[in-house]
Parts: structure tokens; sequence; C-alpha cells
């Protein structure tokens, strides 16, 4: 039964991303996507503060305890709604969203590698990359 649940909170996310790309998107044509990028940050800050400070006391993480490095998340987070800004108008949603879940399946394939070592599997995830590769050049070519 939780499962069900968490599947129903990923399909959410996946529409939220949606949504999110498709206006910053346009809001990227009428500025521009670094813009676009700002007002979602500030957006999303304001919310966000909202949220913990709500929530205070679930939230006992001070900036002293957070190495610094996982600030990379935010910026590299930062860079992504950049560039779904910019792309999304030029390449429509449905391609940008095919080539940045390509990106995610083939870096999540190298990092499990790099972290559990060659998969058991390994000839079934290669043959899944190459099929999503070759979909999006069979309904994409000139």
């Amino acid at each position: 039964m939780m499962l069900l649940f968490y599947i129903t909170i990923a399909l959410t996310n996946g529409i939220c991303i949606i949504f999110s790309r498709s206006i910053n998107g346009r809001l990227s044509q009428s500025s521009n996507a670094f813009y676009a990028s700002l007002v979602n940050h500030i957006a999303g800050f304001i919310f966000l503060s909202v949220v913990v400070l709500f929530y205070l006391p679930q939230f006992p993480v001070t900036l002293n305890s957070i190495p610094l490095i996982t600030f990379t998340g935010g910026i590299i987070g930062a860079c992504f709604v950049v560039i779904n800004s910019y792309i999304l108008p030029l390449l429509g949603a449905t391609l940008t969203t095919i080539l940045a879940i390509c990106g995610q399946v083939l870096s999540g394939f190298i990092i499990d590698i790099i972290q559990h070592g060659m998969p058991s599997h390994l000839l079934m995830q290669i043959t899944g990359v190459i099929l999503i590769l070759l979909a999006i050049a069979v309904r994409y070519r000139k």
C-alpha cells in the first residue's frame, strides 16, 4: 500500500516538473532563461522559507552542520532550470523532457557503475539506454 503512495508521489512530481518547465519556458520567451530561473528560485525560496518556519521543530538543521559540498546541488538545480527555460521553447515540452530523462538514465547508469561496480544485468541496462536513444532518433528524425 505504501509503494502505491510513493509511486503516486513520484508521478505527481513528474507532472509538477512539466508544469514548471512550461511556465519557465514561457517566461524565458518574454525575458530570458536567467530571469525565468531567478523568478523560479525566488518563488521557491519564499515557499520553502514559509514551510521551514511553519515546521521549524522538524528542521533542527543549522547552517554550520551542512557540508559545503551539498550546496552544489542548488547550483546544479539552478543550471537545470536555466537550461530547461532556454531549451523548452526551442525543442518543445515533449522532446525536452525525453532528452532530460535520457540524460538522467545515462548519468544514473554511470553513477551506479561508479558506486556499485558493474551490475550483473549490465546488458539489459545498456539495451534499455540504446532503445531510448533509438526511439528519440526515430521519432525526431527529419
